[in-house]
């Protein structure tokens, strides 16, 4: 009985302040059977609270489940505030949308012509520079981030954005329009579109003229955590694994991954994203543009005939437990949420938890709502004859281009993927991960055997390359002889390592007489030196300028000298063995590789 007087005085509070008088009052209930089943889930999954919204026909559905705080002991209440992480995307989208509906903005505007500051690197900017609709579809070919735009414990809550661009040009990796690459970069840049049109910061801007409008009144674009100056009690802790707590931290790239709000706020969010895009009768967002979220437009694979997977003006279109839905997911410091919706039924949900757990299955959060909301799972595509030549598909194929651009040598080299085709499916096997089996439906197009309609399909670029799509990533085939001299180069520089680094402890335990150089040795062995002190840091650290980031680019810098000192001091060392030179030679070799990728010296806070 206590809990559901709570439950109820928590419900009139959202009622109260949403201003949804009619919806509260209509409200239905959540299930006593869904309510069990969170409970159990987060108990299973290692988990500390959920919150959560169903959206019908019926009315708005709001509850939770769990704690806010593990170590006070807080309940978490259905009006209890969370951080959505990308999420926000969807909104900051819709803020773009409502610019364009009023005629301020326009969605095929070259971004330079209204961020004159910002240079692109674009080769074909003058056939195809990049647009307001590529930077909303993450068509833009841009890097995601950089590490110290992500993690980092400097960024200022109301720093302006520029600050947060890296200096020069951002280079474009794919033409524009063509491939999705998730970019938060490219989101935040809409933030400064945002701020330029409007005439102020882009977060009073939304506030007061996207969510007032919406009745979303617990919701704000503005930093909020859950200690400081800028602390709300309502906001649930975030939490890691072990039920470690972490408060909320400014971010660098704010549009891209900052908003706190409510369930009953999404409720009513989601709702009028399956309206007519209109507010006391008044066109507030054209119906067309609404209609247009979730459904990707201008990339090849649409052009070759994958419609139902891809990203279009800040949603995704989502294939998950025999539905498709126009969804977003988000992960913030320490919570993690998904946001769907199914206009068609309009039907929605949203589900926010306050951990973020590497191991727990939050799909099976969404499969329990898509339960509730009673959403009827689609028969799946049928399988069809292979497309012709079906055998010159097979081999090796690469992310083109891939999400980070910094880690572009780590995803060449073991981020691969083998394709090939055993008579009834495609397999794709990535190098790291489980083998996606690809069954045939119709030309070109594949479904995974886990989803319901085509996931995937085979398509020829503009310059006669083979890619496997799956709308979200895009994989191009790639000579195996091109792949062998990074495997090779990395082979011989991890052995050279650890040749270097085992041999040398080995000569000093047996007391070696005869005089080594020991400058290898001693450089390889450097190496570890950081490894302490990143452990005594926050991993929210990791791409600031820290001791231990410091001390890792003087010892990466290092390495390559000692090789060639090393190898020049060996001529009069008859201790050296050729073995050692071959070692040094592969260390040496691999670094220049390395320096050439941008690896080398590291510099994480680069």
């Amino acid at each position: 009985m206590g809990k559901l007087l709570k439950w109820l005085v928590a419900t009139g509070i959202m009622c109260a302040g949403a201003m949804q008088a009619p919806a509260c009052a209509q409200e239905p209930a959540t299930s006593t059977g869904l309510q069990a089943a969170f409970a159990a889930a987060i108990e299973e999954e290692g988990l500390v609270g959920v919150v959560w919204t169903t959206l019908s026909p019926d009315g708005i559905a709001t509850s939770a489940a769990g704690l806010a705080d593990a170590k006070r002991k807080t309940p978490l209440a259905a009006d209890s505030k969370v951080q959505t992480g990308s999420i926000v995307k969807t909104l900051i989208a819709a803020g773009i949308l409502r610019l364009v509906t009023e005629k301020r903005l326009s969605l095929d505007s070259p971004v330079t012509s209204l961020l004159p500051e910002i240079a692109f690197e674009n080769p074909w900017a003058s056939s195809h520079p990049v647009r307001v609709r590529h930077l909303l579809d993450h068509t833009s070919g841009l890097d995601d981030a950089r590490l110290w735009q992500v993690f980092s414990l400097t960024a200022e809550p109301d720093a302006p954005l520029s600050r947060s661009m890296q200096r020069g040009p951002l280079r474009i990796r794919s033409q524009p329009g063509s491939r999705l690459s998730y970019s938060n970069l490219g989101y935040t840049l809409l933030g400064m579109l945002i701020e330029r049109v409007a005439g102020e910061r882009y977060e009073a801007h939304l506030d007061a003229h996207l969510l007032r409008p919406l009745g979303m009144r617990q919701s704000s674009f503005r930093f909020v955590s859950q200690a400081g100056p800028d602390a709300d009690a309502r906001l649930a802790m975030g939490h890691f694994e072990d039920g470690a707590t972490q408060a909320s931290v400014p971010l660098h790239l704010r549009p891209a991954g900052q908003f706190t709000t409510t369930a009953a706020d999404m409720g009513l969010f989601a709702r009028f994203l399956m309206s007519n895009g209109e507010i006391d009768g008044q066109p507030f967002i054209a119906s067309a543009l609404l209609r247009a979220m979730g459904r990707p437009t201008t990339t090849e694979a649409v052009a070759a005939g994958l419609l139902d997977a891809g990203y279009g003006l800040g949603l995704n279109s989502r294939d998950r437990h025999g539905v498709i839905g126009n969804c977003h997911v988000g992960t913030a410091v320490g919570f993690r949420a998904n946001f769907c919706l199914f206009p068609e039924l309009q039907k929605a949900f949203f589900v926010a938890m306050n951990a973020d757990v590497e191991t727990a299955d939050y799909d099976r959060f969404d499969a329990l709502l898509v339960g509730e909301l009673g959403i009827a799972a689609a028969m799946p595509t049928a399988t069809a004859a292979a497309p012709e030549a079906i055998g010159d598909w097979q081999g090796i194929y690469v992310l083109a281009p891939n999400r980070t651009e910094s880690f572009a040598y780590l995803d060449r080299v073991l981020g691969f993927a083998s394709v090939r085709w055993d008579g009834q499916h495609l397999q794709l096997k990535p190098f790291q991960g489980k083998t996606r089996s690809l069954l045939p439906v119709g030309g070109r197009l594949f479904r995974a055997e886990d989803r319901t309609f085509a996931s995937h399909v085979l398509l020829v670029s503009d310059d006669a390359r083979r890619v496997i799509s799956d709308g979200f990533r895009s994989h191009e085939q790639i000579s195996l002889w091109r792949m062998l001299p990074l495997w090779a180069s990395l082979i011989a520089g991890m052995a050279g390592l650890i040749h270097l680094i085992v041999f040398g402890i080995l000569r000093l335990l047996r007391r070696r007489s005869r005089p080594v150089d020991p400058v290898p040795f001693l450089a390889c062995t450097a190496l570890l030196l950081p490894v302490p002190l990143f452990f005594w840091q926050s991993f929210l650290q990791l791409g600031d300028l820290t001791p231990a980031s410091a001390l890792l680019a003087v010892v990466t810098a290092m390495l390559p000298l000692a090789m060639i000192a090393g190898l020049w001091r060996s001529r009069g060392r008859p201790a050296t063995t050729s073995g050692d030179k071959l070692a040094m030679l592969g260390v040496l070799q691999w670094s220049i590789v390395l320096a050439f990728w941008g690896l080398m010296p590291l510099r994480l806070w680069d």
